[in-house]
């Protein structure tokens, strides 16, 4: 076998001096505070059970056979488009078999040349990486600065009467736990006769009475161009789905890249994603402990005198900066030999200065875990000032 090119040799050569080598490694025991299985849905029995009954139901095959414009659109996709559709109250529902292949394949289809795109700096990679692929203008504006979002949108906007423009936000931001003003941000789209498109992935089973997102908590969905929902989080499985209007779903249908030469996803997990909301729906048990939890971190942070290193958040993600990768991984490993599996965030995945530990709250964490945890981190951070 061929040895790596140079050029790509010194690229992993730069990771390994800058100590942001990423490698893949087992899964540890150890408290979760890491996975983003926020309501311990992929161990559910309930779910596991209502699955193999919806299997052996519908006489489900193990595989998709094909993508869903050949031979994978089994019936029990309908069957989910539907159900979700009314649970977010969507008018329509498109499964994807991943939250980055939503993202890739509805921003690479939907923005045109000669328009303009207005997205977070924060915004995942998958966001960026459709962008990327889009003939569109886009512009960043400032993390959750709807100030600097203005000021853009006027100098930018003049002029271009022929162009759609997109306004690009997260519900829930996945590296600091943050939301925008997602009501303010609406006005703004209707002043420049914007679409919003908001990625609801790390709010999903997680915001709202019934975890429907933060868009339907604020009562803005039919405001709202289209909304991208993830299952790998709070849903415990995979998959995602862009919910719009009847015309958005059959615009991706018939051009969405990531949709057309894919295989579909197997009927098991679309009966998983089947199972899981419906147990969300009729049982918010799970969603009452993990909010009840947050609420219990939140108030062990200040009583350990760590409020000024966390982010302000009031999701299931609690990140404490702690600067440089060398010092936030010798936290990691701290709380790691105290039996805690809390992971550290690096530059370049984030940018340097606001490396961090990002600790992801669970419905089953016990209380006495989350108040262990945040004990040993305010002693460390105690001897690191």
């Amino acid at each position: 076998m061929k040895n790596l090119p140079l050029k790509l040799d010194n690229r992993l050569q730069k990771r390994k001096e800058d100590d942001s080598f990423r490698k893949l490694l087992p899964i540890t025991k150890g408290v979760d505070f890491f996975s983003n299985d926020y309501l311990g849905f992929s161990n559910s029995e309930f779910i596991t059970q209502r699955v193999n009954k919806l299997m052996s139901d519908n006489n489900a095959i193990n595989g998709a056979t094909g993508s869903r414009l050949l031979s994978g659109n089994h019936p029990v996709f309908k069957k989910l488009e539907d159900q979700l559709s009314v649970f977010h109250n969507s008018p329509a529902a498109l499964i994807f078999n991943s939250g980055y292949d939503a993202n890739l394949g509805f921003f690479s289809a939907v923005p045109q040349k000669n328009d303009i795109i207005f997205y977070d700096e924060y915004s995942h990679a998958s966001i960026r990486d459709g962008l990327k692929m889009s003939l569109a203008k886009s512009y960043k504006f400032r993390h959750n600065d709807l100030q600097d979002l203005q000021e853009k949108l006027s100098r930018l906007s003049l002029n271009n009467d022929d162009s759609e423009i997109y306004l690009v936000t997260e519900s829930v931001f996945s590296m600091d736990g943050d939301s925008p003003d997602l009501l303010q941000l609406l006005q703004l789209s209707e002043k420049y006769n914007a679409n919003l498109v908001v990625d609801e992935a790390h709010a999903t089973g997680v915001v709202g009475n019934k975890g429907q997102g933060l868009v339907q908590e604020l009562e803005i969905e039919h405001r709202v161009f289209a909304r991208i929902h993830t299952f790998g989080k709070a849903m415990g499985c995979h998959g995602a789905v862009i919910l719009g209007s009847k015309g958005l779903k059959d615009y991706l249908v018939n051009f969405s890249r990531s949709l057309i030469y894919t295989t579909a996803l197997p009927p098991h997990t679309v009966n998983t994603i089947l199972a899981a909301y419906s147990y969300l729906e009729t049982d918010q048990t799970q969603l009452k402990k993990l909010k009840e939890n947050i609420r219990h971190f939140k108030i062990e942070v200040e009583n350990n005198d760590l409020k000024e290193v966390f982010v302000e958040s009031d999701s299931a993600i609690q990140v404490c900066i702690i600067k440089g990768n060398s010092k936030v991984k010798s936290a990691a490993e701290k709380l790691q030999k105290n039996g805690f599996n809390v992971k550290p965030i690096l530059s370049p995945t984030v940018p340097k200065g606001s490396e961090r530990l990002r600790f992801c709250v669970h419905s089953y964490n016990y209380p006495h875990e989350i108040s262990e945890v945040l004990k040993v981190l305010g002693n460390f951070a105690a001897k690191n000032r």
